[in-house]
């Protein structure tokens, strides 16, 4: 594949590096120097890619997902951090008849944590006394509080504890953002004699680049808006 990659920072290197592991090519690179350029600005630099992938930042998304529906070329977004903005950027996508795969987080084990959460999630319904609490914790460089893992652990739990129960739950998220912390996620459930918690705890980086890159391999030749889970629904037929 020929990749372009929008946004030049930690990931887009490491995207970068394994892509060409991978035998792949850098098509184009967007990065700081583009940030004012107009969306038919971008989509030229855009031309020949099979793909693009962006890492670059939530303000920015929507400018990037109109230039790849303008030049023809999927789009992987990794960048968190512009929720707020999602139908505007579905119905970019699907009005021009683009494909875009999206994701608050792309890691493999972070997306079977999130089919673990809502299980989890689901059994304690029936059991009020356990109360849900959600905890993250990410290096003091991370601008986005809470991010956006622990805001779809919250929308994936409150789901099945309401399905469980029948009733609306709140499950409160507290971020930490300090030092070097690894990106760490924590479900936990606590009740008056003991506590249950589910941990997710990410190593390195390498694992968003990965999953980025399945995703960017699965969405050639598609059309639409799709979530992250997706792919690895299809993968595992």
């Amino acid at each position: 594949m020929k990749i372009a990659i929008i946004g030049y920072g930690v990931m887009g290197k490491l995207v970068e590096r394994l892509a060409l592991e991978k035998g792949n090519e850098i098509g184009a690179v967007i990065d700081e120097g583009d940030r004012n350029l107009f969306p038919g600005e971008v989509a030229r630099k855009l031309a020949g890619c099979d793909v693009a992938i962006d890492f670059s930042h939530g303000m920015g998304v929507r400018r990037n997902v109109e230039a790849c529906v303008l030049a023809k070329v999927p789009v992987v977004v990794g960048t968190t951090g512009w929720a707020e903005q999602l139908r505007e950027v579905e119905a970019v996508v699907n009005d021009g008849g683009g494909a875009c795969v999206y994701g608050a987080n792309f890691s493999i084990g972070v997306n079977l944590f999130y089919r673990i959460a809502d299980f989890a999630a689901e059994l304690f319904a029936k059991f009020p006394e356990y109360e849900p609490f959600i905890e993250e914790q990410h290096h003091s460089r991370k601008k986005d509080a809470p991010s956006g893992t622990a805001l779809k652990i919250e929308e994936i739990a409150e789901a099945a504890l309401e399905r469980g129960s029948g009733e609306k739950v709140r499950v409160p998220v507290v971020s930490t953002r300090a030092g070097n912390i690894p990106g760490t996620h924590r479900l936990g459930f606590d009740g008056p004699a003991d506590q249950i918690s589910l941990e997710h705890m990410a190593r390195s980086r390498e694992g968003f680049a990965s999953g980025a890159l399945l995703a960017a391999e699965w969405i050639v030749g598609r059309t639409g808006f799709f979530e992250f889970s997706a792919v690895l629904d299809r993968e595992g037929k």
